[in-house]
């Protein structure tokens, strides 16, 4: 009998399949995820709207979302995943499973004691994050309320980006990317079937999102355990992998979160303006997360482990040439993205949200916002697949600079753009603040001696203009105003929407490939 592969070699295995497919398949998951996400602010927008109990659990589920992505699929990630890759690589499988025990342990403790604290202190909390809320006590009451249900779900949600890390870093890319989508089916199944048992529609959502964070954990835990992977928690704070994930951990806070800091810094701000702007700015944010997930999110998870293991194998050509790859798949995806959101920012809203108690007002105010984000999404994706080139080779400190730089810039933004520009200068600020983030982390890259432009940068660069000139004349071409849209019936919407959608896609694929592009040039020469 032939004997099985270990993990590790699994792993090398299905790295040599081609970066390209698994980003494709975690673009393909991720899609997915996004679009069960839109069914479910389309359920939120139409049974709750951008009012104030709307507010209320925005803010609610913000909170503990925020510092998930800040330490789970933030910070933790970013330093655990180049450790376990190192270990995988230079240790033993018991070395290996001793790691993820200890980490498995001091990760769990610790989350407890966060979780426990922040129930009892969500007062405390409702007012650092939306202190605009304490002139509303009603508004206040509910987010408090609906806090001490949501908060718990950190916990569960960081455990299972923890096992995700694991998979992703063995390249089990699919199953971590599947994930979200049992966020937005509990969500969704919570918004319409507990509604009358909770109380209202907002509450109901509180109770789906704890509810998603005991489904996502355990939907992992069989393939870690079908991997010879499942950790077992033996705290172990003198472990010398858990000491190395620490002193990373602190100063990549600020350097792989930034952008959801200053999401959080809109927030903030937009408490104190006029009852809905919470909502205008989620809603815009969700659209906006739609290609950052599939695209940018989708390469940056790709790409870690892979980066990880070549600094293992201090292979610095092709880490680079990796890093050069990666910002050309932002590019080629980013620009059109972008430039559809802009295009589109009222259809897409009218179609996906403007019904039941989202109004033609608030899809106004939100298509500024979305414009004012979309500007920023191609700085969002390059963050994205940029951090990982210093945390790759454990390098957190010009990370940490470069965040403590782009937040103080933000904040200076915010405060020039949200008295002209009300909720929208909140998102403008935060895209400004991003290219100044994006821009940093290349320039710090280039500096040193990291991240070589391959040629034919130039030939590439006219190529993308060529098929972005003709997928603008094509929008324009097919999208009426405003008014028309918000004239047509649902299906009416639906189908253009879907028709600009597809033939956009069409032509800029067949654009580039008139261009010169073939597939054999989207493959990294890794």
């Amino acid at each position: 009998m032939s004997q099985q592969p270990s993990p590790e070699e699994s792993a090398k295995i299905r790295s040599k399949r081609g970066l390209l497919g698994s980003g494709l398949l975690v673009s393909a998951m991720t899609f997915l995820s996004r679009i069960l996400g839109l069914v479910r602010d389309i359920v939120i927008a139409t049974l709750v709207g951008a009012g104030g109990s709307a507010d209320a659990f925005f803010v609610a589920f913000k909170i503990p979302n925020f510092l998930r992505r800040l330490f789970a699929e933030g910070a933790f990630n970013q330093a655990f995943v180049p450790v376990l890759a190192e270990y995988s690589e230079k240790q033993s499988r018991a070395e290996v499973r001793r790691l993820n025990n200890a980490v498995a342990g001091c990760l769990g403790l610790s989350l407890v004691a966060l979780s426990a604290l922040a129930v009892l202190a969500a007062p405390l909390l409702v007012w650092v994050f939306a202190p605009g809320f304490a002139s509303d006590p009603e508004k206040q009451a509910l987010t408090v309320d609906m806090l001490r249900i949501t908060f718990p779900y950190l916990l569960l949600i960081s455990l299972t980006a923890f096992a995700g890390s694991i998979l992703n870093t063995y390249s089990r890319f699919a199953v971590p990317a599947f994930t979200p989508v049992l966020l937005n089916v509990s969500l969704i199944a919570s918004a319409i079937f507990l509604s009358s048992w909770a109380g209202s529609s907002a509450e109901a959502l509180a109770w789906g999102v704890l509810i998603a964070g005991i489904v996502q954990l355990a939907f992992q835990l069989p393939f870690l355990a079908r991997e010879g992977l499942l950790p077992v928690p033996l705290p172990d704070w003198k472990h010398s992998g858990v000491r190395r994930i620490l002193k990373l951990m602190a100063p990549a806070l600020f350097g792989v979160s930034v952008s959801q800091i200053n999401l959080l810094l809109d927030t903030l701000l937009a408490s104190l303006l006029v009852d809905g702007s919470v909502g205008w700015l989620y809603y815009a944010d969700r659209l906006v997360e739609l290609p950052l997930g599939v695209f940018g999110i989708a390469i940056a998870t790709v790409i870690l482990p892979s980066l990880s293991r070549q600094h293992a194998s201090e292979d610095k050509e092709k880490f680079s040439q990796l890093l050069d790859w990666s910002v050309r798949m932002v590019l080629l995806l980013g620009l059109p993205a972008s430039l559809a959101l802009i295009l589109l920012a009222e259809p897409l809203l009218i179609t996906l949200f403007q019904h039941g108690a989202m109004t033609a007002y608030d899809v106004e105010m939100a298509a500024l916002a979305l414009r004012a984000y979309a500007l920023g999404l191609l700085a969002f994706m390059l963050i994205k697949v940029l951090a990982p080139g210093y945390f790759a080779r454990q390098n957190t400190r010009t990370p940490v600079r470069i965040a403590i730089k782009a937040m103080v810039a933000n904040m200076v933004f915010n405060l020039i753009l949200i008295i002209p520009l009300a909720h929208a200068g909140l998102a403008l600020a935060t895209a400004a603040s991003a290219f100044l983030n994006a821009g940093l982390l290349a320039q710090g890259l280039r500096k040193e001696g990291v991240l070589h432009w391959t040629p034919g940068w130039g030939r590439y660069g006219l190529q993308l203009a060529f098929a972005l000139l003709l997928l603008i004349g094509l929008i324009l071409g097919l999208s009426p105003s405003s008014a028309v849209w918000l004239d047509w019936g649902i299906a009416e919407r639906i189908l253009r929407l879907s028709l600009i959608v597809v033939l956009g896609a069409g032509l800029y694929g067949l654009a580039l490939l008139v261009a010169g592009i073939r597939m054999r040039h989207l493959r990294p020469a890794t």
